[in-house]
């Protein structure tokens, strides 16, 4: 890992728990305006700024607890995972940062209320929850900051998911990544829903890392992201401010479908959309065709949110049934 020590952002050199065990929870965040390349990919320091929105009631809790087994033990929803599996040698990996010493070991328990690797940024939960945890667990009594920039080395968005309402994600400058962390934004929309349109169970058939890797790598149009990100977060911070929803759901969607272009441009190209994502979409277009003001993003997945306003929800309902609208600022 380049540079850690000076990530440790000051925590002592003897790491010992302060309790017997150390809890953490938080939300998924749904990117607005997309965070899609790496200018370190070690210390997952972005090339743009982002700004994303927190779902709430969509937790990941994570529970840590000091063990005396010879190997870390990960549990996934109340199921122990092999040690071999991505998922817990993504965990053990990241707790090698922290531990005293090779020999310290943990039991790490998470309960996701959202699709592990379904492209609803459940690794973002999870690891602002994970660093939460060990806060608590090492009784660091870290910053925001310095939680979010722990947060991001597990999973860059994970820097997003440690507030409610709309978040800001700095990219920062620095090499050694200080100044790339996220912070709250005091905007508020308070009628602003949003809708998770599932369009399959199944886990996607390539991770965000490794697609990301792939378009900043391959894509010829990549080059014209970072510009694009700029001219749209300018247009989604006015339309913000001023509470104006057809701008607002036109860049989040304009953004979503730029990044998703990068991803087909690339060699292998990239596709996350299933002949149900296409219908969903299609949905959406005959919603506004029809005078219902209703947009979407799409993140490294296949399933599509839904952005509209309150007054609109029996309309998006009627098509959209099984949704579960939420009120993102309740």
């Amino acid at each position: 890992m380049k540079s850690f020590e000076s990530i440790y952002l000051g925590l002592p050199e003897k790491r010992e728990p302060v309790k017997t065990s150390g809890y953490g929870e938080a939300p998924i965040n749904i990117a607005l305006i997309k965070y899609w390349g790496k200018r370190d990919k070690q210390l997952n320091l972005p090339v743009t700024d982002s700004l994303s929105v927190t779902v709430p009631d969509t937790l990941t809790q994570t529970t840590i607890i000091p063990s005396i087994a010879s190997t870390d033990r990960v549990f996934l929803n109340q199921t122990q995972q092999s040690p071999d599996s991505n998922f817990a040698k993504r965990i053990s990996h990241f707790l090698d940062l922290f531990r005293t010493h090779p020999q310290q070991t943990f039991e790490i328990h998470t309960q996701n209320r959202v699709a592990t690797a379904a492209g609803l940024a459940s690794s973002a939960s999870g690891y602002a929850a994970f660093v939460l945890a060990l806060n608590d667990l090492f009784g660091w009594q870290l910053t925001d900051d310095k939680l979010s920039i722990l947060a991001r080395i597990g999973s860059g968005s994970a820097c997003r998911s440690l507030w409610p309402g709309f978040v800001y994600w700095q990219a920062g400058n620095r090499a050694d990544g200080l100044d790339s962390y996220a912070f709250a934004l005091d905007d508020t929309w308070p009628d602003l829903m949003l809708g998770l349109v599932m369009v399959t169970h199944s886990a996607k058939t390539i991770s965000s890392r490794e697609a990301m890797q792939i378009t900043t790598g391959t894509s010829p149009l990549y080059q014209a992201w970072p510009a694009t990100v700029t001219a749209h977060m300018h247009t989604l911070r006015n339309a913000m401010l001023m509470h104006d929803f057809k701008a607002f759901g036109e860049v989040i969607e304009h953004n979503a479908l730029t990044m998703h272009a990068t991803m087909l441009a690339s060699w292998p190209s990239i596709d996350y959309r299933i002949p149900e994502t296409w219908r969903a979409i299609e949905k959406v277009h005959q919603l506004r065709r029809e005078g219902v003001p209703v947009y979407f993003t799409q993140d490294a997945g296949p399933h599509i949110k839904l952005l509209f306003e309150a007054k609109d929800k029996a309309a998006i309902l009627a098509v959209f049934p099984d949704i579960s609208p939420v009120l993102l600022f309740p």
